[in-house]
């Protein structure tokens, strides 16, 4: 349960879902984690129930580059490193039809899902490269980063972009020695797809079960964050520019022909 022992690593969208999941597994295989999000209050609860001497709490809104580069840095102060970050920060956005789309609400997403992560990469990477860190860089994508229908417009057109910048990140960082991945995960009965649908935690990871391929397993948060700590330690040292699926086989058959 050592896998990431003297690994620093920061964690945007920490507070609850795959990020708090996240932050507790990495804590639990050794890592120095900084928990970053704008839930100020569940972060500290997340910090408290598992112990300040392996985690911090950080206020961040990514879609404020300021905000984000002095997350960085307090990284660094506070630990000295940064081997690993997790740009998990994410909004579903507006549900409506592409006719009646909220364009505000569109921008936003992209702020915060393409954008955000777009800061978080560049000043990890850069601290990164300054410390000579051959560091690993993971970003949450979803299954509608591959396949459309399978969530709101904004959301759906953010997860494909962020797709690319992690494939563009990766072409540049591997002559430093850094990693860039994405994880893409099925339905997951997190805070976010329960308000955003308005159903409870047992509602959603039924309406997922009953479109799933792989029958049989419920997809849980705690999944998600399993395959993150796989690309956050050196089990994935060759690993880059890969969009990891966590979706049971959902992005690869025809649904069509399912009985």
């Amino acid at each position: 349960m050592n896998k990431l022992e003297g690994k620093v690593i920061l964690v945007t969208g920490a507070a609850s879902g795959i990020g708090e999941e996240s932050v507790r597994l990495f804590a639990e295989n050794g890592a120095l984690v900084v928990a970053a999000d704008v839930q100020d209050e569940l972060g500290r609860q997340v910090v408290a129930s598992i112990g300040s001497e392996r985690v911090t709490y950080r206020h961040c809104d990514v879609r404020d580059e300021k905000q984000v580069e002095e997350t960085v840095n307090y990284t660094l102060h506070k630990y000295g490193s940064l081997d690993v970050l997790f740009s998990n920060a994410g909004i579903i956005g507006p549900m409506s039809s592409i006719l009646e789309l909220d364009i505000q609400g569109f921008d936003n997403t992209m702020a915060t899902n393409v954008r955000g992560a777009a800061a978080t990469i560049k000043h990890a990477s850069r601290a990164m490269v300054a410390r000579n860190i051959r560091g690993s860089i993971i970003c949450t994508t979803s299954v509608a980063a591959s396949l459309g229908g399978t969530g709101p417009h904004a959301y759906t057109t953010s997860k494909h972009a962020l797709v690319g910048l992690v494939r563009s990140a990766c072409s540049e960082l591997g002559a430093r020695g850094i990693r860039v991945n994405s994880i893409s995960p099925f339905g997951v009965a997190t805070p976010l797809s329960c308000t955003a649908f308005n159903l409870k935690p047992h509602e959603v990871e039924a309406n997922s079960s009953a479109i799933s391929n792989l029958k049989g397993v419920v997809l849980k948060a705690r999944h998600v964050a399993e395959a993150a700590l796989f690309l956050a330690s050196d089990e994935s040292l060759y690993i880059s520019g890969h969009n990891l699926a966590v979706d049971g086989g959902f992005t690869v058959v025809n649904h069509s022909f399912s009985s």
